[in-house]
C-alpha cells in the first residue's frame, strides 16, 4: 500500500461551518483528528486528500495536500472516507475493500485512477473494489456536522485508554483524583494546587505541555491537547486540541485548536474551529427551554438534529466580542466577526462583520492581516498558500439563503 488519500463525498463537503475552510480529514473526532486516526489504524502516511475545489491551496501543519484535479491516485493507495471514524485499536494489515455498517468506508485501488473521478463527490468507494465482498470493521459513520458533538461523549470514552497506553505517566502530580476510570497526566503536563480530577463517569487524558491551573475541576471523560492551558472553572466531557486557552464553564465541546476562550462565559454541546477566540462572558444556550430537539442550519436548510443538546458550532478564525449571547443550536461561520449587544441570528454567514444584521462582509485584505497577527503570536506563519485558500474561501464564502 503506498498512502491514505481522503476522500470529501457530497456529504462531507456539506459539513460547514467548516467545509469552506478544511476538508473533512482535518475535522477532530473524539481525541484525534481524522486523518491521525487513519494513520494510525493503518500504519501509511498521509498522501493527499479529495474535495471541494476551493480547498486546492489547503495547507495547515504536517497534513498532506489536496489531489490536482489532473493527478492520478496511484494503484496499491488506499482511498478512505473522510466520514467514517473506526476505534484506534482497530487491526488492519492487508485489505482490499472495508465495510462499516453495511458501507464501503475505505478501499484499496488496483489500478491508478484519475482524481477527476472523485471530484463531484458522489463516487462510492464500494462500486470500485468488489473482488472480495470486502472485510467487516466496527466503527460509526458521521452523516451530518452535529454528529461529532451528540457522539462525543462515547467516542472520548473510547479513545482515551488506548491513547494512553504508549504515553509516560507523570509522577507526583497533587492533584486530588476521584472516580474509578483511568486517570492519565503525561510527563511534562504541570498540574497546580487545588485540582480535581474527577473521572467518576469517564477517563481523562492530559498531554505533555499542558498546564492545568489551580481550582480547577476537570470532569471526565475529558481529553486536553499539548500546549492547552486550563486556567480555571468546570470543565467536562471535552476534546480540546493543541495550543488552546480555555476559561470558565466549558462541557462537551470539541476544540480543533490554537482556539482560545479565556474568560469566563458557558459555552456547551459546541465545536469551535481552528483560529477562534470568545470575548469575555461569550455564552452559548445549549438547551431549549421547551426541551425538545435543536434545530440547525445547514447548506440544505435548517434541519431537526435530533439532539437535545447542542451549543453553536464556530467555524474557523471566527470571533466574538464581549459578552456575546448564542441561541441554541446557532451557526458562525468561518472568518466572521460578531459583537456588540445584540444577539446574533441562528446562522451568521462567513466572513460577516458587525454588530447584527445586515452583517458588512470582512474586507478580505484586512482579515487575511488579522489572521497572520493572530497565527504569529503562537509562532505559526500564514503562508502564501494558505493566504489564497483563505482569499478563495472569501470568494466562495455561502449565504444564509
Amino acid at each position: 500500500m503506498s498512502g491514505l488519500y481522503f476522500y470529501d463525498d457530497m456529504r462531507a463537503r456539506q459539513f460547514e461551518p467548516f467545509a469552506l475552510t478544511r476538508p473533512g480529514s482535518e475535522l477532530r473526532a473524539g481525541t484525534s483528528l481524522v486523518r491521525h486516526r487513519w494513520e494510525r489504524i493503518t500504519g501509511l502516511k498521509s498522501a493527499g486528500f479529495i474535495s471541494s475545489g476551493h480547498l486546492a491551496n489547503f495547507e495547515e501543519g504536517d497534513a498532506p495536500p489536496a489531489m490536482a484535479a489532473k493527478s492520478e491516485i496511484p494503484a496499491g493507495a488506499v482511498v478512505v472516507n473522510t466520514r467514517c471514524v473506526l476505534p484506534l485499536d482497530t487491526q488492519l494489515e492487508r485489505f482490499d475493500l472495508l465495510m462499516c455498517d453495511g458501507a464501503a468506508c475505505a478501499v484499496k485501488l488496483a489500478r491508478e485512477l484519475p482524481v477527476s473521478q472523485f471530484a463531484s463527490g458522489s463516487i462510492y468507494l464500494g462500486a470500485i473494489q468488489t473482488s472480495l465482498g470486502g472485510r467487516k470493521v466496527k466503527g460509526r459513520w458521521l452523516n451530518e456536522v452535529w454528529e461529532f458533538i451528540g457522539t462525543l461523549d462515547e467516542q472520548l470514552a473510547e479513545d482515551i485508554p488506548i491513547r494512553a497506553k504508549p504515553l509516560k505517566k507523570a509522577a507526583g502530580h497533587k492533584a486530588q483524583t476521584i472516580g474509578d476510570h483511568e486517570i492519565f497526566v503525561e510527563d511534562g503536563a504541570q498540574i497546580g494546587p487545588q485540582v480535581v480530577l474527577d473521572a467518576s463517569i469517564g477517563p481523562i487524558l492530559i498531554r505533555a505541555g499542558a498546564v492545568i491551573s489551580p481550582f480547577t475541576l476537570l470532569v471526565g471523560p475529558i481529553y486536553v491537547g499539548r500546549e492547552t492551558q486550563i486556567n480555571g472553572d468546570r470543565v467536562s466531557t471535552s476534546s480540546i486540541g493543541d495550543h488552546c486557552k480555555v476559561r470558565g464553564e466549558f462541557s462537551n465541546c470539541i476544540v480543533l485548536g490554537h482556539s482560545n476562550k479565556g474568560h469566563a462565559g458557558f459555552v456547551g454541546h459546541s465545536y469551535l474551529g481552528r483560529w477562534v477566540n470568545l470575548g469575555s462572558l461569550t455564552t452559548t444556550s445549549n438547551l431549549k427551554n421547551t426541551y425538545g430537539p435543536v434545530q440547525l442550519w445547514t447548506p440544505s436548510g435548517v434541519r431537526s438534529t435530533g439532539l437535545q443538546f447542542l451549543g453553536s458550532i464556530f467555524g474557523d478564525h471566527a470571533k466574538t466580542g464581549i459578552g456575546t449571547m448564542l441561541s441554541t443550536g446557532t451557526v458562525i461561520g468561518a472568518g466572521a466577526n460578531v459583537f456588540g449587544a445584540n444577539t446574533p441570528p441562528k446562522v451568521v454567514p462567513p466572513f460577516a462583520w458587525g454588530d447584527g444584521e445586515p452583517y458588512d462582509t470582512y474586507d478580505v485584505t484586512r482579515f487575511l492581516e488579522v489572521a497572520a497577527r493572530v497565527m504569529s503570536r503562537r509562532q505559526v506563519d500564514l503562508s502564501d498558500k494558505a493566504r489564497r485558500q483563505l482569499a478563495e474561501a472569501h470568494k466562495q464564502r455561502w449565504s444564509v439563503g
